[in-house]
């Protein structure tokens, strides 16, 4: 994209092929091309120049039967376009070949479009205009796979699952617990991307190259036109600004991030280790030498995407880093970095969400894989009620959990004497009252906590977030 090379064609008599007196050199074309990126910015680019067009109208710039002849041919550009695109157009970039085609189907009016304008302003709102849904898309891609979470949680709502920290079990939790563990960060990123096209929708058009544009268009109209909610207040960053394609990239890095800890857990708990889950086989495949294997690979090719977006990240950083004031060649890399992105995340979260309402736990490896030291705490907690101070429970349970160890027993196996003899409160049976499983997590009734009553409340929470946005 450039506010300058054109085709060798161009420079006989096209936008500024005057300033020069012969043919760009066969290395430099290839370079300077950018058409297999960019040309799915042709609907984007119609619209841009139909509003521009008006725009022109309604500054007195073009008359009406002028903006008639553009309209109706841009019409035809379109349907030119959406019937079969030409593979070998040897136009430099979209907005070369649509000028082109325009000036073919309305010819020499067509020469009048770009009065005002400047590629710099033009691609920028072009592409402004497709991050704009692209962010849309993605967030109700997002939202689609939070179902899919939502889905996996009703049916985990009376599994009582080993909760980790460390890789290590720490203490009991609903199944339903966990999956919303990942709903919540996947409505953070949801909300990002609806951020950062918020971030995209400011009108650069009538920016020209750097200046401003010399004629009275009203930008205002124009924004409204578009789609856009408000317009560039300054020409010279209009035009370079990115800034809305960072926030993009780093909503959908953080949103690969999520996705592959997901992966991690999907693929720990679908191992012959855990067992606690078993994706569909749609989701899985198998060996070609080892008959007997079956991988979730859905999970391992998710999280190997997530490298892929936070390095396009890096890339459009690295990129914005040591540009000069103003529009500069560079940004014809952005596109393709931005485009990979979206694309990459339109592919991983349907076939995510498809893996989770797939999703079978399977209590029996559950149950057999929870350790009684799970309710550890809950003793603790018995001591604390009975008013032993917290520190101090804490160290005689971290006693009787060394002593189960010693005895290669498990910690609700130790005789009641041992209970009593290492605190008098838990004498009388009352360290039996700690191991209860569905006691412990229902212990766990704060907002936020694993009682079935707060995960109710968390479903109904995020069923509310995906409703709104469906409504919005």
């Amino acid at each position: 994209m450039s506010d300058g090379s054109e085709t060798p064609q161009a420079r006989k008599g096209g936008l500024w092929g005057g300033r020069f007196s012969g043919g760009m050199a066969p290395e430099m074309e290839p370079l300077n091309r950018s058409l297999d990126v960019d040309r799915r910015l042709w609907r984007e680019d119609l619209e841009g120049s139909r509003a521009w067009a008006r725009a022109l109208g309604g500054a007195g710039v073009l008359d009406p039967d002028e903006v008639a002849a553009l309209l109706s041919g841009l019409d035809r550009v379109s349907g030119r376009l959406s019937g079969q695109f030409p593979g070998d157009a040897a136009d430099e970039d979209i907005h070369s070949l649509v000028e082109r085609l325009l000036r073919e189907e309305a010819g020499a009016v067509a020469g009048k479009l770009h009065t005002g304008r400047s590629r710099n302003d033009q691609v920028s709102t072009d592409f402004r205009l497709w991050g704009m849904k692209a962010a849309g898309d993605l967030e109700a891609a997002v939202a689609g796979t939070v179902g899919g979470l939502v889905d996996l949680a009703e049916r985990g709502m009376d599994v009582i699952l080993p909760g980790y920290t460390h890789l290590q079990q720490g203490q009991p939790v609903r199944a339903a617990h966990w999956a919303l563990s990942h709903a919540w960060p996947l409505l953070r990123d949801a909300e990002r991307l609806r951020r950062a096209g918020a971030s995209a929708s400011v009108l650069p058009l009538g920016s020209g190259a750097l200046a401003g544009c010399p004629f009275p268009v009203d930008r205002e109209a124009l924004a409204r036109e578009l789609g856009f909610t408000s317009i560039s207040e300054n020409s010279m960053d209009a035009v370079s600004d990115r800034d809305w394609a960072a926030e993009l990239l780093f909503a959908g890095a953080l949103l690969g991030v999520h996705l592959s800890r997901l992966s991690e857990d999907l693929l720990l708990f679908s191992s012959k280790e855990f067992g606690f889950i078993r994706i569909g086989d749609g989701y899985s495949t198998g060996s070609s030498l080892m008959p007997q294997k079956r991988n979730p690979d859905v999970a391992e090719l998710v999280r190997g995407k997530s490298a892929r977006l936070t390095g396009g990240l890096m890339a459009l950083l690295t990129l914005l880093k040591g540009l000069p004031t103003g529009y500069n060649r560079d940004l014809q890399e952005d596109k393709s970095i931005v485009f990979d992105a979206v694309d990459t995340l339109a592919l991983v979260l349907p076939a995510m969400g498809g893996a989770l309402r797939s999703t079978e736990f399977r209590p029996d490896r559950i149950e057999a894989a929870r350790d009684t030291e799970l309710l550890a705490t809950d003793l603790a907690d018995v001591m604390v009620r009975a008013g032993v101070p917290f520190r101090e429970a804490h160290d005689h349970v971290g006693t009787l959990v060394r002593l189960s160890e010693e005895g290669g027993v498990p910690l609700s196996d130790l005789p009641d004497q041992t209970f009593a003899e290492v605190h008098p409160t838990l004498g009388d049976g009352a360290a039996r009252a700690a191991f209860d499983w569905e006691k412990s997590v229902e212990a766990r009734a704060a907002p936020g906590g694993t009682a079935r009553a707060r995960v109710r409340d968390q479903l109904d929470a995020v069923r509310r977030r995906l409703d709104h946005r469906t409504d919005a």
